[in-house]
Order: structure tokens, then sequence, then C-alpha cells
């Protein structure tokens, strides 16, 4: 085989080989080029449909925001719900205690009265009793005093006090009384005495009577 033909023939096989890859790479770089263009300019920017089409609602998640500002109210509605009924409660359990105070009070005031029914004179624990009278300013002028009980014995001690409020004429108008139960040795409570009557005339409160048992 003549050299020279031989390698004639390799030239024309390596110069097909590289027209057939630039033809491809011609052809791609077309595609890509055809893929980028909107038709409308060469500034290659993105293209975009002159009609979107909406999306699919059937694959939303979550509630419209009118069930969303109804499910708002309820929750804001059951906090105040819930903050009233605590508020009730409160109130109820307040007057409760009030109310269980009242009758402890009464309780006491009536026992104090019962002992103090067979006291003679002003009783053996007038030296354990003090009196204080509270501003008729601080008080709506309505006549009201401060008592000091203090067990001043070395024995646990129950007491029973009667106060009395006189009108100018030194005639008494109404009689209060007190009871303070178990004090220790040493220990002393201060209790309020009240006037239910009305401020005027002015009347004269009396530390009449103080039993220890």
């Amino acid at each position: 085989m003549n050299p020279t033909s031989a390698r004639t023939r390799k030239q024309v096989r390596t110069r097909a080989v590289s027209a057939a890859a630039a033809v491809v790479l011609t052809a791609l770089g077309a595609t890509a080029l055809v893929s980028c263009d909107t038709g409308n300019d060469d500034t290659g920017a993105p293209a975009f449909s002159e009609r979107p089409t909406a999306p699919d609602a059937s694959g939303f998640t979550g509630e419209l925001p009118s069930s969303v500002a109804s499910s708002a109210a309820a929750v804001v509605e059951s906090a105040r719900a819930s903050a009233s009924s605590a508020a009730a409660s409160a109130s109820a359990r307040e007057a409760e205690r009030k109310a269980s105070i009242g009758a402890e009070i009464e309780r006491s005031r009536q026992q104090a009265e019962d002992v103090l029914k067979g006291v003679q004179g002003q009783g053996n624990a007038m030296g354990e009793v003090g009196m204080t009278g509270k501003p008729r300013a601080d008080t709506g002028g309505v006549p009201t005093v401060l008592l000091t009980i203090t067990n001043k014995t070395d024995e646990d001690a129950s007491y029973a006090v009667q106060v009395d409020f006189l009108d100018p004429s030194g005639k008494v108008v109404e009689t209060q009384y007190v009871g303070v139960e178990d004090l220790e040795p040493g220990e002393r409570e201060q209790p309020l005495v009240i006037s239910r009557q009305p401020p005027e005339p002015v009347l004269t409160p009396r530390l009449t009577k103080a039993q220890r048992y």
C-alpha cells in the first residue's frame, strides 16, 4: 500500500470526525439558545408566561383568613370566660371567708356575753385590758375603740370584755361584748369595738367589765 495514500485517507477521516463534532456542538448550542431565548429581544432574560396559570388550591393546607379570625375570636372569648369564671370563684371564696370570720366573731361575742352574765362588779381582769379611742375623723364620726388584752398570768386564758357607749347624759345606749380565747402567757390581742349608733349625738365609750376564765 502506498504510504502517501494511507496518510491521505487518515487525514480525510480526521477532518470528517472534526466536522461532525463541530456540527453536533453547533446543534447543541442552538438548542440551548432556543430554550433561553424569549423571542422578543436578545437580552437573555428569563422567559415569563403572559397568562400565568392559577395554582392548584387542592394541595394547600391551613385555614382561610376568615376561619383563622373566627378561631382567634373563639380563643379570646374562651380566655375571657375563664378569667370571668376565675374572678367569680375568687369573689365567692372571699365572700365565704368573710362570712366565716363574721360567724366566728358572733360566736365569740355570744360566748363573752354568756360569761359576763354571771359576773358581779367589773370582773377579775380589768388590769389586763386597756382601751384607746380612735379619732372620729378616721372613723367617719362613728365611736370606735381599740382594746388591748394581755394575758399577764402564767397559764393559757380566755377573756370576756364588755364595752358600753354612753350618751351626753351618761345613759348607756349601746353595749358591746368582745371575746378572746386561749391566749398564751404574755400573748396579746387588740380587737376593735365599733358602735352601731349614728355619729350624733357623740357617744362616750366605757370599759365596764373584763373577766378572765
